[in-house]
């Protein structure tokens, strides 16, 4: 039998713009696996937070549609936490943008 050691000690990654990848907001605990490119093109980083906040959009508007809507609060919990995960992903996406499209001081 194979004998199994454990992973080494996790090493947080460095912020950007050192580390090209940048780990989600929504990741679930203190060890992210879930990254984005901070050097993607921007149409590609626009796209991706477009894609994820109109997905969220279209399910709240429907959400909205209907008549009365009757559940147990922890439905309405985990509801919020569905829409609220690509929300948080379309924001950290649109921020990078952000960033990357403000002027950069320049060097004298």
């Amino acid at each position: 039998m194979k004998n199994l050691h454990p992973d080494p000690p996790y090493a947080k990654p460095s912020p950007y713009p050192e580390n090209r990848f940048k780990p989600l907001t929504s990741n679930c605990d203190h060890m992210p696996t879930l990254f984005f490119d901070t050097q993607a093109p921007l149409y590609a980083l626009n796209d991706a937070a477009v894609y994820r906040i109109e997905a969220v959009t279209q399910v709240l508007e429907n959400l909205s549609m209907r008549g009365s809507i009757e559940c147990e609060s922890f439905i309405l919990s985990d509801f919020a936490l569905l829409c609220a995960i690509p929300l948080r992903d379309g924001c950290d996406l649109l921020e990078m943008v952000r960033q990357r499209l403000q002027p950069r001081p320049v060097a004298e």
